[in-house]
């Protein structure tokens, strides 16, 4: 997949393209349902497939007390656009320039001088231009005066007739039900970042964890105790992985993530690691004595194994 990082980076004469455009927030199987379709009219009429995104919730700017926080960072959001096999995206950087540019001209110099869109694939709640002015309505007629023509996908409700969205999945890993995330993401919850030196109080124990830095990418689930995979390197390994504050150790900084790797002692400092969330095994636990700790823990050790050999 090509990046261009902003409108001056699509090289001249790029396209004919059939275009997507959105925020795009953990690339889920409703983002996927519109991918598929971009995929179906450019291979059908010989057109490249493009993704037109932001490289921040345009909340962030416009409205920060409303923003939510985001499910992947830009780099995450990126490698999953990427494996989705779409032919370019086009990353917009979301500044008072852009978010002041009228609904015509947006556009003109992004869908059609940019990347000379044949079709254009938007959700029927797509809003774009200067306070938001531009609707679907809108995007019809400028399509008929520019020579592209457009599709509204329908929402991808898999369940109780509700949509899936960024919203319901941040709700699921507010709960901890990382499972179902993954049904609705179509690929597992997952957190990156360095593996930093903590307080070692794993290692003491018998069970050696490695401690991702607090400016981790990715949206951390509920505390507790998780099923899951750690990649280094791009070996993945099983693992037990702890979130939270760790209520049985005074200093453990807010939303620590801590992953065990199954049986294995690695040397992983340093390293910029991802852990995936298969399964919730339990919430967390104040412990009055070690012992009962240590017991909990080889539990703890022994339901991952179950989760992650089925």
């Amino acid at each position: 997949m090509r990046t261009f990082k902003g409108l001056g980076a699509v090289p001249e004469g790029f396209g004919p393209s059939v275009a997507t455009i959105g925020k795009f927030d953990g690339v889920h199987t409703g983002h996927r349902a519109v991918i598929d379709r971009v995929h179906d009219i450019a291979a059908a009429e010989d057109l490249r497939s493009v993704v037109v995104t932001f490289d921040r919730n345009p909340l962030e700017l416009l409205a920060p007390e409303k923003c939510p926080d985001s499910l992947v960072s830009v780099r995450q959001k990126l490698e999953l656009l990427g494996s989705t096999g779409v032919d370019a995206t086009l990353l917009l950087p979301f500044d008072r320039a852009l978010a002041s540019v009228p609904a015509t001209e947006f556009v003109e110099r992004v869908l059609v001088d940019a990347l000379r869109a044949k079709a254009v694939l938007v959700g029927r709640d797509f809003r774009y231009g200067a306070r938001g002015a531009g609707d679907v309505d809108l995007l019809v007629d400028l399509g008929a005066t520019f020579g592209f023509r457009v599709e509204v996908v329908d929402d991808v409700r898999p369940e109780s007739g509700r949509r899936v969205s960024s919203t319901w999945i941040r709700e699921l890993l507010a709960e901890g039900d990382v499972r179902h995330a993954t049904e609705l993401l179509g690929h597992a919850p997952t957190v990156s970042g360095i593996v930093v030196h903590g307080a070692k109080r794993g290692r003491g124990l018998g069970f050696p964890t490695a401690n991702l830095s607090p400016e981790s990418e990715g949206l951390i689930p509920a505390d507790g105790v998780y099923a899951g995979w750690l990649t280094d390197a791009g070996t993945r390994y099983p693992a037990a992985i702890s979130v939270g504050d760790n209520p049985t150790f005074e200093g453990v900084p807010k939303k620590q993530v801590e992953a065990y790797v199954l049986d294995r002692d690695l040397d992983l400092y340093d390293h910029v690691v991802d852990v995936e969330f298969v399964e919730r095994l339990r919430g967390m636990v104040a412990f009055t004595n070690v012992p009962d700790l240590i017991e909990t823990m080889r539990g703890d050790v022994d339901r991952a194994r179950a989760v992650l050999d089925d």
